[in-house]
């Protein structure tokens, strides 16, 4: 195995901090590596000096003169006048991208289907996009280039549940040739595992390299402990909690590191369960009573879409349920409705007298009021005492296990990063005491060291617990069912979790896929097929009329979509400059997409009617 990049004794200094200290590594030949540590703890450094962008102050980097790089960084640098077509595939010839399988894979797992897709389709100007589809773009663009060297700085960033899944499938599946390499920095967990053969840990100004994915890192540390004789109170720690949870896990997380994991084991033999569900059901209970948060044939629309379709839906006192779905499926939507900020079209919402309900949306803007506050000032604000797992805790502690050690809990809450803001909103919300606690994608912008806090701290809230969220490792880690909005306003149980959630998608994609060819198909034919149609037809004359003028009511409805969807795409260019305006229109673009694939829907089941 050669290396393609190779680090010797490598140090950098960034104001005061040493962020490498004659650090000496490689990334070899058919190596997917993933890079874990704090945030601002070197890790997108380390990247940028792989990548050639960043000199060090002492020590040498070398790459191999033939092999190609490419870098997804989290800066946008696409160029706002060119098409996604122009972005994505460059000069490719139409016939060279559409007769490879991989690029077509590309396109379709990141930019949904070509003529349809979530971006506008390959066509629609990149300038008046959202900075998440300009970011699936960007990472679309160089998997079709498909380098030597893959750097990837969160690549995970805005792609759902769906997707991380579809960017782990092709990584490892392209990534496993022994001309080239992988290196990503991610926080999310189940990506790490699915994807890296090997794990580097930045910190304090090291590079500690272990084998294997998140569960052989975790594995594998415990083991460099019980080797270092760790203290009876370094045994209580979070890595031996998230230790036994991942013993305990899916067997799909159980690989088998080449290390020694016998003593690992060890660590965790009289470790008990993450939680204690039975313990914490029972005081749910006492805090809650029976009543929670029912909905009753619950509708919910915006605009022509139905997020909630007569749905009835009773939240029990001590669940801990996860959402998944696609991204615009309505996850936020739903948690509007339960804690109350969005009224229902139809149906009752029905609450309990003792429900409190916390709800951490994805906006950060409500801490502007804060903004010249001490942290510890924001947090005691709200609180300066609460009960945690049986026992009181302070502001402080509670500030410091979600990563504000003393000092920075002097900071000036305008200081802080986004990071920085997403704990503090999470800290001033559990420090009100909710006993229903709803959370929108909670793990944006936190490092794997603060998401094991935040886990650590949930272990031990008592109360009924909602989670939209895109990070797997985080819903089968913190709930115990997962629901699924698939679109059609109804919402599914997962007894299979996530990855039934998958099979579900694939299915629905693959059926839409026939019908789109069957529409073609049927269209083509025209009346020359009903003037040749020898197979008599079971429908009847009058079922056959009805679905005749069916089919001219979708065909007028979709021409008006496709001169709406022109228009919106006009509006976005105008609106280049002016982002939540941007953001608006992108919506309206989304609700014409799913619309068009319904009525699609609709026009297909007429035409087999019709015959």
């Amino acid at each position: 195995m050669a290396n393609l990049i190779s680090v010797e004794r490598a140090s950098l200094t960034l104001g005061t901090t040493q962020v490498l200290d004659e650090v000496s590594l490689g990334v070899g030949t058919g190596e997917r590596i993933g890079i874990v540590g704090r945030n601002g703890g070197g890790k997108t450094t380390l990247l940028r000096v792989l990548a050639g962008s960043r000199s060090v102050d002492s020590g040498r980097v070398t790459r191999a003169g033939s092999a190609s790089l490419g870098v997804l960084t989290q800066t946008d640098t696409l160029h706002p006048e060119h098409t996604v077509r122009q972005a994505v595939l460059g000069g490719l010839a139409e016939h060279e991208w559409a007769g490879s399988p991989r690029i077509r894979d590309v396109l379709t797992g990141l930019l949904g289907d070509t003529e349809a897709s979530a971006v506008g389709g390959l066509d629609a100007p990149v300038g008046p996009m959202s900075g998440g589809e300009r970011r699936r773009i960007g990472l679309a663009a160089l998997l079709v280039a498909d380098p030597d060297v893959l750097l990837l700085d969160e690549p995970t960033n805005h792609l759902d549940v769906e997707g991380v899944a579809w960017l782990a499938e092709h990584l490892v599946r392209h990534r496993a040739r022994p001309d080239n390499a992988l290196v990503v920095i991610t926080h999310d967990r189940w990506f790490l595992d699915a994807v890296a053969t090997h794990t580097w840990e930045v910190h304090a100004g090291a590079v500690v390299p272990f084998e294997g994915g998140y569960a052989a890192y975790v594995l594998a540390k415990a083991e460099r402990e019980r080797i270092a004789q760790v203290t009876a109170e370094r045994r209580n720690n979070l890595l031996r909690k998230e230790l036994a949870w991942l013993r305990r896990g899916a067997p799909a997380r159980t690989s088998k590191p080449r290390f020694r994991i016998d003593a690992a084991n060890a660590l965790i033999e009289h470790e008990p369960p993450p939680r204690d569900d039975v313990e914490l059901m029972r005081f749910a209970t006492t805090r809650l009573g029976k009543d929670v948060i029912d909905l009753h044939d619950a509708s919910v629309a915006l605009g022509e879409r139905a997020i909630l379709d007569r749905v009835t839906w009773l939240l029990a006192p001590g669940e801990r349920i996860g959402i998944v779905g696609v991204n615009g499926a309505g996850k936020s939507t739903l948690l509007r409705v339960i804690a109350g900020e969005l009224p229902l079209d139809s149906g009752r919402r029905k609450v309990g007298t003792t429900v409190r309900v916390g709800y951490l949306s994805q906006e950060v803007r409500e801490l502007e009021r804060e903004r010249e506050w001490r942290v510890i000032e924001a947090v005691e604000e709200v609180r300066k005492f609460t009960m945690l797992g049986g026992k009181e805790i302070s502001a402080s502690q509670l500030a410091t296990r979600l990563g504000f050690p003393g000092a920075r809990q002097r900071a000036r809450v305008g200081d802080l990063s986004g990071g920085e803001r997403r704990r503090l909103q999470l800290l001033r919300l559990l420090m009100d005491e909710p006993n229903v606690l709803l959370l929108d994608e909670p793990t944006n912008d936190l490092d794997i060291e603060t998401l094991t806090s935040l886990e650590d701290v949930l272990d031990g809230w008592a109360g009924t617990l909602l989670v939209v969220s895109h990070d797997r490792y985080l819903l089968e880690r913190i709930t115990d069912r997962q629901i699924a909005l698939m679109g059609d306003g109804k919402l599914r149980d997962l007894p299979g979790g996530v990855e039934q959630y998958l099979t579900l998608r694939h299915e629905l994609l693959a059926s839409r896929d026939s019908a789109r060819s069957g529409i073609a198909s049927v269209a083509a034919a025209g009346s020359a097929s009903a003037a040749t149609q020898s197979t008599p037809n079971a429908a009847s004359p009058a079922e056959q009329r009805e679905a005749r003028k069916v089919m001219q009511r979708v065909e007028k409805q979709l021409q008006r979509l496709s001169e709406r969807e022109e228009r919106l795409h006009a509006q976005m260019a105008e609106a280049a400059t002016d982002h939540q305006r941007v953001l608006e229109l992108n919506g309206q673009l989304r609700d014409v997409v799913d619309e068009r694939e319904a009525l699609e829907l609709e026009w297909l089941e007429a035409a087999d009617i019709v015959g």
